[in-house]
């Protein structure tokens, strides 16, 4: 299995209910099959290690709007 690492191309594989979608506030938005890009792993906080149940950072498009989520590595897939 490839580990996730900083700047690869994602696809969310599992079904992940979010609110913050930009074009769905307020409203269950199921992610899955969304493709975006990692844009942190997060190990540390203000230099401390920390073990964050959603450690990855992902960054999507939707339209000119962008919005972030925050997954668990089994939730994800690499593509490229």
């Amino acid at each position: 299995m490839a580990t996730i690492e900083v700047g690869a191309r994602v696809r969310v594989k599992e079904s992940v209910v979010v609110y913050h979608h930009p074009e769905h506030r307020n409203e269950a938005f199921d992610v899955k099959g969304k493709e975006g890009e990692v844009l942190e792993i997060l190990t540390d906080w203000n230099g401390r290690p920390v073990s964050a149940n959603l450690p990855v950072n992902v960054l999507f498009f939707v339209g000119k709007k962008k919005f972030k989520a925050h997954f668990r590595p089994e939730e994800l897939e690499i593509l490229s």
